[in-house]
């Protein structure tokens, strides 16, 4: 049985298709950008229709290829905390917010939990902008009509393709309106909200499986038959992808933005492990958290200096980083779109230091690239206090897949701890899929881990 995995990103949408050993299937791989919008007020929407639209496709061309025949299972790792407004018709009455979006503020009248550490504690989550608590009030009062319902990017997409789109415990968690434990809706953070329940996706069962509706299996009829399992957000789903499903390995990912994360089974009514106030938790799945620290910036640092700084490019650019030292460029601070929760810098935050006029393009995408290793050193100190223990860190992502000078400033920056890399760049498709399998123990063994010298190109064919 083949298995495919779909990655609903913030930046692009891919489709590729991988064997019963979750390896990619030659040439079997497709992908289309998506239309962000961006703006220095904090803005951060996708167009949902226009989303959708990618995604068919990708589809299309992956069945144009031949290459859905003997696919039984459909696996969807897909971003967390997007929010989209719907009509009673589930038609969208504005764009996707995503997690990028940093405008959502409090209404004046609105007053935070009760105790905001048992509240961090039972949800994962904050009070913040990132989340429905706040999100949902602050877009009910933004639309020009009324709200019949909300949704997230996952279950307005699917629920186009699938009989039926609840919202899977994993995707739920990143709301940060789920208690985290009882895997019910917390009702204090509804009440936050301002929302019940019925204005919120169904929360899909342990054994949920989905079916393409008659007129995408006509479509597609070799995807007739084929399971769809619950999405998982996109950082568990990596985090499984890079083989780091115990508390003995970090994953750190950088892709449109980064992120660090350590992963525990921490089964459904079970006592979860104490949260620090600045590290989030999610689920993912009914048996796993992650838990960890996310960033605006990461491969969307080397697209805003390779657009406005004219650099080099290709093996030109290889060779000037490599007269950087690792740790070395400018002084910088790399939050260009503000803060992840719980911090609250908005869009804009960004800074560089030290210009001279000796200072090149390349001296400050190191400084970009370094900042960010920075941010997450400090993190992982933090996180490796909830294990009582130094753990190892594999990178991943195709932002370090692609350089390997952000592989060794990343090394530096988290000496003395042993850093390897994940050479397939599509860890968090490759993730989904192993969840979905529940195959989790073999995760390290078929992750794809290079060594730091190691320059083999990326795995995954096309990339």
């Amino acid at each position: 049985m083949n298995i495919l995995a779909l990655d609903l990103g913030t930046s692009s949408v891919r489709g590729l298709v991988l064997d019963a050993d979750t390896q990619p299937m030659p040439g079997a791989l497709a992908r289309r950008k998506v239309s962000l919008a961006i703006g220095d007020d904090g803005t951060g929407t996708l167009v949902g229709p226009g989303y959708l639209a990618c995604l068919l496709e990708c589809l299309d061309e992956l069945s144009e290829g031949g290459h859905l025949h003997e696919v039984g299972l459909v696996a969807v790792s897909a971003q967390w905390h997007s929010v989209v407004p719907l009509d009673a018709a589930g038609e969208p009455l504005g764009p996707v917010l995503t997690w990028l979006d940093t405008r959502p503020a409090p209404l004046p009248s609105a007053r935070g939990p009760a105790d905001a550490e048992d509240f961090h504690q039972r949800t994962g989550t904050w009070w913040h902008r990132s989340y429905w608590s706040v999100r949902l009030p602050w877009v009910r009062e933004r639309s020009g009509a009324r709200v019949a319902r909300f949704a997230g990017l996952p279950e307005f997409v699917l629920g186009e393709l699938l009989d039926e789109a609840p919202m899977s415990i994993s995707q739920a968690s990143g709301t940060g309106l789920l208690d985290l434990s009882t895997l019910t809706w917390d009702e204090e953070a509804l009440a936050l909200a301002g929302a019940g329940a019925d204005v919120l996706p169904a929360l899909a069962p342990l054994d949920w499986q989905g079916r393409l509706r008659p007129e995408y299996a006509k479509r597609w009829p070799a995807l007739a038959e084929a399971r769809w399992s619950a999405p998982v957000g996109d950082g568990g789903a990596s985090n499984v992808g890079s083989g780091c499903v115990d508390e003995s390995r970090a994953a750190v990912t950088v892709g449109t933005s980064a992120a660090v994360r350590l992963m525990q089974r921490v089964p459904a009514g079970a006592q979860l492990p104490y949260l620090p106030q600045r590290l989030w938790r999610y689920r993912v799945d009914h048996d796993h958290v992650v838990t960890g620290a996310a960033y605006s910036s990461g491969g969307n640092l080397f697209a805003w200096a390779n657009r406005e700084l004219r650099l080099p490019s290709g093996a030109e650019l290889d060779a000037a980083l490599a007269l950087v030292p690792a740790g070395g460029g400018l002084p910088t601070d790399p939050r260009f779109g503000g803060d992840r929760p719980p911090g609250l810098a908005p869009a804009g935050t960004g800074q560089l230091r030290g210009l001279s006029f000796g200072t090149t393009a390349v001296d400050i995408l190191a400084g970009l690239m370094q900042g960010l290793c920075e941010l997450v050193a400090e993190d992982l100190t933090v996180l490796e206090s909830t294990v009582d223990r130094q753990v190892e860190v594999v990178l991943g992502g195709g932002a370090v897949a692609a350089s390997v000078w952000w592989r060794q400033a990343f090394a530096t920056a988290l000496a003395p701890r042993s850093v390897s890399h994940q050479r397939n760049p599509e860890i968090g498709a490759t993730g989904a899929a192993l969840v979905a399998l529940g195959r989790f123990g073999e995760a390290v063994e078929l992750a794809d881990i290079g060594r730091m010298d190691d320059s083999v190109p990326p795995t995954t064919t096309g990339q």
